[in-house]
């Protein structure tokens, strides 16, 4: 199952993706209220065609955004880094968060180097503490496409993560979020980030150094997962500042994260001033 949030006038609501259209859930109110409701899925009303639906993010308020670094080996090496022996965790805050076809955006007096990430997005279904790899992917709800924007300027000066990768905007989710009974087996999925139509990064999630489910595991027996948390999964090799010269996204550019199953994820950016 494709599962949306759209806006409806000011309001958040869901909807079911099927055939180019979206079929409205009569349940009121954000993911997360249907979270907490019990995941109800009565559709009514008319399919509405998705050119004539303005989509949201289909996560906006997680209680946690875990993101992971150098979890692709390739990656790693392009960062001339050893593969880690364990997770390499780091936090971005929700007010990061947008959704597909709105803008990237920041200052030229705070960052002007803004880099992208393609990343597999996990979005946690139940509560979960100390589970165990085999039982993991029961935990997890769906997966989404994700673009850890980064501004390594911030990242690097700083040497840790949080304030680099939390700016405004810098964590655009979507189009929508594919339930595990569409997509069974997160470890095999083609994964891709075009900047302006150029691929940048291209590899398959089958590079992962931790698995989804080992994360899943990893996680849990540090800190209680809980429903409507997000969990990205680092990002393949090709990113723009370890390119010769360094790539990094200007104003007007447009980036793109595609991973099979899912579909597309696409961003324009804004630089402020």
């Amino acid at each position: 199952m494709k599962l949306a949030q759209f806006f409806h006038n000011t309001e958040l609501r869901l909807g079911i993706v099927k055939q180019e259209k979206l079929l409205p859930l009569s349940f009121v109110g954000d993911f997360h209220a249907w979270l907490s409701a019990g995941k109800p899925l009565t559709t009514t009303g008319p399919a509405l065609p998705l050119t004539q639906v303005k989509l949201a993010a289909p996560v906006n308020r997680p209680g946690k955004i875990i993101a992971i670094g150098l979890n692709y080996a390739a990656h790693a090496a392009e960062g001339k880094r050893d593969n880690p022996e364990q997770p390499l965790i780091f936090a971005k805050f929700p007010n990061s968060i947008i959704g597909p076809d709105e803008a990237i955006t920041w200052s030229s007096k705070i960052t002007k180097k803004v880099d992208f990430e393609a990343e597999l997005a996990v979005v946690i279904g139940e509560r979960t503490t100390s589970c165990q790899p085999k039982e993991a992917l029961s935990k997890v709800l769906g997966y989404t496409c994700g673009n850890d924007v980064s501004a390594r300027d911030l990242q690097f000066a700083d040497k840790q993560f949080v304030r680099g990768k939390s700016l405004d905007t810098f964590c655009p989710l979507g189009p929508w979020l594919v339930t595990t009974d569409e997509l069974k087996n997160p470890q095999n999925l083609s994964i891709c980030s075009r900047l302006n139509g150029k691929i940048m990064q291209e590899s398959n999630t089958s590079d992962m150094i931790f698995p989804v489910a080992e994360l899943v595991s990893f996680l849990s027996h540090h800190f209680t997962l809980e429903p409507g948390d997000l969990i990205v999964t680092g990002t393949p090799s090709g990113v723009g500042v370890f390119r010769d010269p360094p790539i990094f996204m200007q104003d007007g550019d447009v980036i793109e994260v595609e991973i099979e199953g899912i579909g597309t994820l696409k961003n324009q950016c804004r630089n402020q001033t």
